[in-house]
């Protein structure tokens, strides 16, 4: 089975976001939810994961309204899919007008 872990940075301060929501979705079924830590991140989200097709829902516009900042994007959703059996690292680099991610390691 593979395993999942995310980083959340915030581009504009250039520090990680500490405090964002991060909810890990398979279809409409949620599975699990976890904060960011102080260094942004979580290291594991759900159990054991299966060969399927996954979304990461980050909670971006409660991380921006709680540091009185304005953003266009109030969610963040990211689809992968597990293929193999591996760690599954899922970065985001974070601005209140931009973001994005890629399949880190």
């Amino acid at each position: 089975m593979s395993t999942l872990s995310t980083h959340v940075l915030d581009a504009v301060r250039g520090v990680p976001a500490a405090g964002v929501t991060v909810t890990l979705y398979r279809q409409a079924q949620r599975l699990d939810s976890g904060e960011t830590d102080a260094d942004g991140r979580i290291g594991a989200l759900g159990e054991a994961l299966e060969r399927a097709t996954y979304r990461l829902v980050f909670d971006t516009g409660a991380y921006f309204a709680g540091r009185g900042v304005e953003t266009f994007y109030p969610e963040v959703s990211i689809a992968f899919a597990v293929s193999d059996e591996r760690h599954y690292h899922v970065p985001l680099l974070l601005s209140p007008f931009a973001f994005s991610t890629y399949r880190g390691s």
